[in-house]
């Protein structure tokens, strides 16, 4: 019996709910020390991929194809995976309900609970775009998760950040320890700050864009000091 056929079972056996077989899971611990061979796991994440796809009622390939590449899913199991997956969106339970049970079981491993949160932003790439509803979605899960702020960290390895992000402006990246942000905002201001162009002999001009890019220098680190708590 595969991990499928045994989900789709199971979950019709408790009344056609993946919610009612978590909550009968949660009870048996998280399993093997392997997460990835976890019904539990596997479930958890069906469910939390489910609930971000669009709600039209159907699964479409490239949400199965990106799913077959977070999980190693013979062909042969495609139609379970996605009789699965289309059980999960139409689960009247909400997707809190998962990401709690998830956290529940693996709060001792925030390494699994990172890996889930990688492969829901790989999902939800995989219609070329991730929406401002998904990165809300997302940003949710990684909450319950205990991953809030590890949020933007896990973020940038999968989108590109915006000109005016604090940490594209600092030139660091968002993982970066608060002592690197540090070092590198201490260095920006020193090679930007005006007095520094002025001494130089430079023009007014270069003198007031070295004036401007000091103060947004100093808004991204006000504002990583505000996300972080410094």
């Amino acid at each position: 019996m595969t991990i499928w056929t045994k989900i789709s079972g199971s979950a019709f056996s408790l009344g056609g709910s993946l919610a009612s077989l978590m909550d009968w899971l949660k009870g048996k611990g998280p399993g093997p020390q392997d997460p990835e061979r976890s019904v539990a796991f596997t479930v958890g994440v069906i469910a939390l991929g489910a609930k971000m796809a669009k709600a039209d009622g159907v699964v479409t390939e490239g949400e199965i194809t990106a799913f077959r590449e977070v999980f190693q899913v013979d062909a042969d199991e495609i139609a379970n995976v996605a009789r699965v997956f289309n059980l999960a969106k139409k689960d009247v339970a909400g997707y809190e309900t998962y990401a709690h049970q998830l956290a529940k079981l693996f709060g001792d491993q925030p390494e699994v609970l990172e890996d889930v949160m990688d492969g829901l932003f790989h999902i939800a790439k995989a219609e070329g775009a991730v929406t401002d509803t998904e990165l809300a979605y997302l940003k949710s899960v990684a909450d319950i998760f205990g991953l809030g702020n590890r949020f933007r960290c896990i973020k940038a390895r999968h989108i590109e950040s915006a000109e005016d992000d604090p940490y594209v402006i600092l030139d660091v990246e968002p993982c970066a320890s608060d002592e690197e942000v540090r070092r590198h905002f201490r260095r920006l201001v020193k090679e930007n700050h005006p007095d520094r162009h002025m001494a130089a002999g430079l023009p007014p001009e270069m003198v007031s864009i070295a004036t401007e890019r000091l103060a947004a220098i100093n808004a991204a680190w006000e504002a990583i000091v505000k996300e972080r708590g410094l």
